[in-house]
């Protein structure tokens, strides 16, 4: 299938919901948790923070690293989404459709809440 510009913006901005989806997410924290230690640690308040520090060797040190990294992670979800696409265009558009437009919601929420908080 020929990469259109459409399709260019829509792989871009489903990269970034996924990439943020995989990182960041409460949703995806169970699929994380594996690959890190958490830390906890007083702030000059007596509050407790919580540090994920990844795992120490092997592959869930990798992994943690991977997952540590919103760079690193968005490599990874570009290559698997334009691969998908490539390969499987018909299986892969709509999930590529809908991460797209929930990047664009979560973008315009962020604009919105600045607008708001000004």
């Amino acid at each position: 299938m020929e990469l259109s510009l459409f399709h260019f913006f829509l792989l871009a901005i489903a990269s970034f919901r996924l990439t943020r989806l995989i990182v960041y997410d409460k949703i995806t924290e169970r699929i994380r948790a594996p690959f890190f230690d958490e830390i906890v640690e007083l702030d000059e308040q007596g509050n407790e923070e919580i540090y994920l520090i990844p795992k120490s060797s092997g592959f869930r040190h990798f992994m943690g690293e991977l997952l540590n990294c919103h760079w690193c992670t968005g490599i990874w979800s570009a290559s698997i989404l334009f691969v998908s696409f490539e390969l499987f265009p018909t299986l892969s558009s709509p999930i590529i459709f809908i991460l797209s437009i929930a990047g664009i919601g979560a973008i315009i929420e962020t604009v919105v809440q600045i607008l708001v908080n000004e």
